[in-house]
């Protein structure tokens, strides 16, 4: 049975009737960059402004939906993306935590469709052959999961791919590319809300990367403590390209790299 809103004539009353819909609340997210991406979709879509007709249909209507929330979270990504980066990865961050250790725990948090978790695979599994290993990728839409499960990419993911490891790893199959098996036995991949599940510890690495973007500077504040309260110490945050971390001190992080952040 569809859900009943009433009459939704502002955007505070949206967000309320689409948390209870969702389970997503819109408040941890930059409240002006957060109704442009709504407004914007509804204009496309012929709703306008006209809040009520939009959560009714969305209620109603599945696959619009799914796109409005894959539309919300952002679910841009491609493998190696920013590639300079997974160079410091590959022959500092992992050297330096397996002086150590023999083996690594890591999550990718915001994983989207999987594609940074195999690209952590790809490089354990080429650069570090003898180590054990377990990845986690988490994601709040179960859509991205879906394909992070299955592995079947198209030719745009691979932009910023070694050449040699789409050759390797990955096997041509109807103008896309499929992972092969040996590489998914290390990953796990379930549904998760960062902002309000509680999360697993042990971590010696947690990548998220280019998922706090549109969160508020509170949001992004318990985020960073949870994340460093997961790893352990001397565990590695690694973020996006264009996420410094300021006040890293205050949350017991120091940084040893652009982007990578290291807990004392």
């Amino acid at each position: 049975m569809a859900a009943y809103f009433g009459i939704i004539n502002d955007y505070e009353k949206f967000v309320k009737a689409f948390q209870s819909l969702s389970g997503l609340d819109l408040n941890y997210y930059k409240e002006n960059q957060m109704k442009r991406r709504i407004n914007n979709f509804m204009a496309t879509h012929e709703y306008k402004d006209n809040y009520t007709d939009f959560l009714k249909a969305l209620d109603c209507d599945s696959n619009l939906y799914d796109a409005f929330f894959k539309h919300l979270t952002i679910n841009v990504t491609q493998f190696f993306r920013d590639l300079r980066l997974w160079d410091v990865y590959r022959e500092k961050i992992i050297p330096e935590l397996l002086a150590g250790k023999t083996s690594l725990k890591i999550w990718s948090a915001g994983c989207s469709g999987g594609q940074e978790a195999y690209t952590m695979a790809m490089i354990m599994a080429e650069y570090f052959p003898n180590i054990r290993y377990s990845i986690l990728g988490t994601d709040i839409d179960i859509n991205v999961l879906q394909q992070a499960r299955a592995g079947n990419y198209e030719e745009r993911d691979f932009a910023s791919t070694p050449r040699p490891f789409l050759d390797k790893y990955f096997t041509p199959a109807d103008n896309k590319f499929q992972v092969k098996e040996s590489l998914k036995g290390n990953i796990r991949f379930q549904e998760q809300n960062l902002l309000t599940d509680r999360f697993d510890r042990g971590f010696d690495i947690i990548a998220c990367r280019n998922v706090v973007i549109y969160f508020t500077d509170e949001a992004k504040n318990v985020l960073y403590q949870k994340f460093t309260d997961s790893l352990n110490i001397g565990g590695i945050l690694f973020t996006g390209s264009t996420e410094h971390l300021f006040g890293k001190s205050h949350f017991g992080l120091k940084s040893i790299s652009s982007f990578f952040y290291q807990k004392q």
